[in-house]
């Protein structure tokens, strides 16, 4: 039975160096060794000694010697291009670690849910402009469960969302708490009112987002801890804005976070805020990154950077 065998160089294991390399390379470029030793800090000995052993390694003559002149044999024209590449790769790598070094600096792929993203956005974007310069910053809105994907997979490297999300492999960076308000028409009984029991819930016609939607799952949980057994799925919408407007519209009323509160009710005049007893249902906004990861220290001091940032928002600062 044939079997195939591994293919081998003619001189075994061994490689040119790097300092070979770059010797060969500024003499290729000069075509004096006393220039091409000068041009990178290298005794005149000591660089002909790294050409010679990187002809002997590769098994070929790289240059013509002469008592006036250096010139490069036909092979070592060739191979001068090659050397010139991996030693631009080799800089290209360098400069790479520098940057991973340097915190802050380089892509950073946020994920954010839809109900968070158009209200923190705007403080994320102007802390990073401001503190981070050279951060990259890379947006993807998306929901919860897409995040969490992308997050596991490489394709995301930090999560802005609500918590807590009782995922292995995660680790949260807690940001702030929100209280949840209640957006009516100006006709509702409930409407501009404040220290609105929760049990109030029980009898309203609350519209909701699609499933998919954390906020959605959130404000079912509030109904069932006021004692609604049903769930409330008549009207639904694919966001906040569309939902405030059908609240406008007099087809029910609906939960908001604080933060999205100036936002969505100032596109209408058809809108009251009403505001729950103490304590009010509330939500978590974290950042989430992945447990372990290489920019941990990094993610941490972002999120202690928007702790002080979202502070003028009407939210409480963890």
């Amino acid at each position: 039975m044939a079997t195939s065998a591994k293919p081998v160089t003619k001189r075994g294991a061994r490689q040119p160096s790097l300092a070979q390399l770059r010797a060969f390379a500024a003499v290729a470029e000069h075509l004096h060794f006393r220039d091409a030793a000068a041009a990178i800090g290298m005794s005149q000995p000591a660089l002909s000694g790294a050409v010679s052993a990187l002809e002997e390694t590769l098994g070929v003559t790289l240059l013509e010697r002469t008592t006036r002149k250096v010139l490069l044999s036909s092979a070592g024209e060739r191979l001068a291009v090659r050397a010139r590449a991996v030693l631009d790769e080799v800089g290209a790598l360098m400069e790479e670690a520098d940057a991973v070094r340097a915190p802050f600096t380089g892509a950073l792929r946020l994920g954010v849910i839809p109900t968070v993203a158009p209200y923190l956005l705007p403080t994320v974007i102007g802390l990073v402009h401001e503190k981070y310069p050279d951060l990259d910053l890379q947006v993807h809105e998306e929901q919860t469960s897409s995040l969490i994907e992308g997050l596991g997979a490489g394709r995301l490297d930090l999560l802005l969302l609500a918590v807590p999300l009782g995922v292995p492999g995660i680790t949260e960076l807690p940001l702030f708490d929100e209280d949840f308000v209640l957006v009516t028409p100006l006709d509702h009984w409930l409407g501009g009112r404040e220290g609105i029991p929760r049990e109030a819930l029980r009898e309203l016609n609350l519209l909701l987002l699609d499933e998919g939607h954390c906020l959605r799952d959130q404000a079912l949980d509030i109904c069932r801890e006021a004692g609604r057994a049903d769930a409330p799925v008549t009207t639904t919408a694919a966001g906040l804005s569309t939902l405030v407007q059908l609240v406008a519209g007099g087809l029910g009323v609906t939960l908001l976070p604080r933060t999205a509160v100036r936002v969505e009710t100032s596109r209408s005049n058809q809108l009251l805020t009403g505001y729950f007893a103490d304590p009010a249902p509330t939500r978590s906004i974290a950042l989430a990154m992945r447990t372990g990861a290489a920019r941990a220290a990094e993610y941490e001091a972002l999120a202690a950077a928007l702790r002080g940032a979202v502070k003028p928002l009407p939210v409480r600062v963890l």
